[in-house]
């Protein structure tokens, strides 16, 4: 197993690792004598320039950005709904509904994006359904404008906002939200994800038990206080384990893209998992699209960092260390109170306990 790990993974990371920062041209081998380090250009290029691959990988973030902010939150409450509704007594058919929710996360990617640019295409069905509520509904694969954008009117860009910013793009570009192709993908992403998760966090909810509920029902908890300082904590754990996998998922979104729309319209679409494809195997600029991998990395492990931090530590039966530092003092001052005086030489004790000098 360390044989075959080692051969297929991590061989080809230390190759990638090495292609970041040398001038591999994609013949022959990155190790040949014709391959020269140069070191963390590739970086800069999109990190600290002004040149069309910096404003590209920008736009990547930015695209990107909204994906997650949108996905990850979303795909972790409808899913936890969903184990909640489907976990319960009274409901009939639990197999059924569970069997549809999960559906669309075993089918094709692929196939689930095809049917996508059927139902999201100008005269499709979710346009069609729009116009019975007096909607006209945009082409929506094609439409390029911001989200924000649109909820504040869709005028033309302040002056003040117009200059450009981080990576080339300006402030508006930053704050007018994803495209609305990128909506499009956006749903699609909550479509096919929450039922995997649903299952995630079914399986949490029934090993806690209903013990649990009907004791905080006893103490006189309402549905809220049972959820929010009984359940949630309990479901931390999985909690955890679910916005990690999300998050790993929506920084490394591509076949929806290649299949979808390929970064358009007007880039809107682009995200750095499909520029570092587009970078390396259309482009042939091979360090750049390692570079590009090696910074999605970056990216993927920074963001579980503070997720860590913000939900504090996994397990919630392990003490945290501030609980940990707070019972240590606790035990220094019991154990102070408990301590007897020590008695003078000049000092004796009688049969009954009191003290003399």
């Amino acid at each position: 197993m360390v044989v075959i790990l080692g051969l297929f993974l991590f061989v080809p990371v230390i190759m990638a690792a090495w292609v970041s920062v040398s001038d591999w041209n994609g013949r022959g081998s990155p190790f040949s004598s014709n391959v020269h380090f140069v070191g963390g250009t590739h970086y800069a290029e999109m990190l600290g320039g002004r040149g069309l691959a910096a404003r590209d990988f920008g736009t990547a973030i930015r695209n990107n950005l909204y994906y997650v902010l949108f996905v990850v939150p979303l795909q972790t409450a409808i899913s936890l709904g969903l184990a909640f509704m489907v976990n319960k007594r009274a409901l009939r058919g639990k197999g059924f509904f569970r069997t549809a929710f999960y559906f669309p996360s075993v089918t094709s990617t692929v196939a689930i994006t095809v049917l996508w640019l059927f139902l999201f295409s100008a005269s499709g069905a979710v346009n069609a359904v729009l116009s019975w509520l007096s909607i006209q509904g945009p082409n929506w694969f094609a439409d390029p404008r911001g989200v924000f954008h649109l909820l504040m009117g869709g005028g033309d860009a302040p002056a003040a906002l117009s200059q450009p910013g981080l990576f080339g793009i300006s402030t508006w570009e930053w704050i007018a939200g994803p495209s609305i192709a990128m909506a499009a993908f956006i749903m699609m992403a909550i479509f096919t994800t929450s039922g995997t998760f649903m299952l995630l966090f079914l399986a949490a909810l029934q090993s806690i038990g209903e013990d649990t509920d009907e004791a905080a029902m006893v103490d006189g908890a309402s549905v809220w206080q049972r959820f929010w300082y009984v359940t949630v904590p309990l479901l931390r754990p999985t909690l955890f384990t679910v916005i990690t996998l999300g998050l790993i998922g929506t920084w490394q979104v591509f076949d929806q893209i290649y299949t979808g729309s390929q970064g358009g319209p007007s880039k809107t679409t682009l995200t750095p998992a499909f520029l570092s494809y587009q970078s390396a195997f259309e482009s042939q600029r091979w360090g750049r699209g390692a570079a590009i991998a090696f910074i999605l990395f970056a990216i993927i492990v920074i963001m579980t960092l503070l997720q860590r931090l913000i939900l504090g530590d996994a397990d919630p039966t392990k003490p945290s260390r501030r609980q940990l530092r707070a019972d240590r003092r606790a035990h220094a001052a019991a154990a102070e109170v408990v301590t007897p005086a020590p008695v003078r030489a000049d000092e004796t004790i009688d049969r009954g306990g009191g003290r003399h000098g």
